[in-house]
């Protein structure tokens, strides 16, 4: 099944709609981009961050829209899992639209694939890191290990490549993991992730692989992206 996506990501997202398209082949996909400084969002940011993603939210067309991605993982994870609900019920409430977001997506998909202990690959500063451990934690996921790049401003979040992606996990992920989960829809994953599930013997999720999945399992009740 091809999807209208209607994707609302952070204005310096420049990955995260050609990947999504890529997991998504033949679906069309209208983007939304949420205006946002150079720093990377913590939670000072969030509250005026999210009002305008909701404000934002009214330009979608229900007639050119099945589903409504919100694609910030952080914005998502650092108010916890319930705040990550009630965003998620306003952008439906607004659209008339079933809506996903990526953290809730993360969750979802390591519950699929039985993952209780994971490796985690970040961009982040340690706040929130820290905040993406405690929504894994309160969601049942055990933290084993986590590494970041530790990016200050969206331009050196844009400068980090697949390869230094790839290294990072190669350092990050642990024997006992049950799986590696890469964080943040800016981050480019989607040719790097096969190779490192083979290397490692266990899956490999990230935050776009997630929402494509979940977007498409919402709207059919299975999806084709492999779990």
């Amino acid at each position: 099944m091809t999807l209208k996506l209607g994707l609302m990501v952070p204005a310096n997202n420049t990955t995260m709609e050609p990947e999504l398209l890529d997991w998504l082949p033949g679906s069309q996909c209208r983007t939304l981009r949420i205006p946002r400084g150079k720093g990377l969002l913590g939670p000072a940011e969030i509250p005026a961050y999210v009002e305008q993603a909701l404000a934002l939210a009214r330009d979608y067309d229900p007639a050119q829209t099945d589903i409504v991605a919100y694609g910030c993982t952080a914005a998502g994870f650092i108010g916890g899992p319930v705040r990550d609900a009630e965003i998620q019920l306003k952008l439906a409430a607004i659209t008339g639209k079933p809506v996903v977001t990526t953290a809730g997506a993360m969750i979802e998909a390591l519950r699929h694939i039985g993952a209780k202990r994971i490796a985690v690959v970040t961009p982040y500063l340690d706040l929130v890191n820290e905040r993406l451990r405690v929504y894994l934690e309160q969601s049942g996921i055990t933290v084993l290990r986590l590494a970041s790049f530790k990016a200050e401003t969206t331009d050196e979040l844009a400068a980090i490549t697949a390869e230094q992606i790839a290294a990072l996990a190669r350092e990050t992920m642990t024997p006992d993991a049950d799986a590696l989960f890469i964080a943040c829809s800016q981050l480019p994953t989607r040719d790097l992730m096969p190779r490192l599930e083979r290397e490692f013997g266990r899956p490999v999720w990230s935050s776009i692989k997630a929402t494509a999945w979940h977007a498409e399992r919402v709207l059919t009740g299975k999806a084709a992206v492999a779990a």
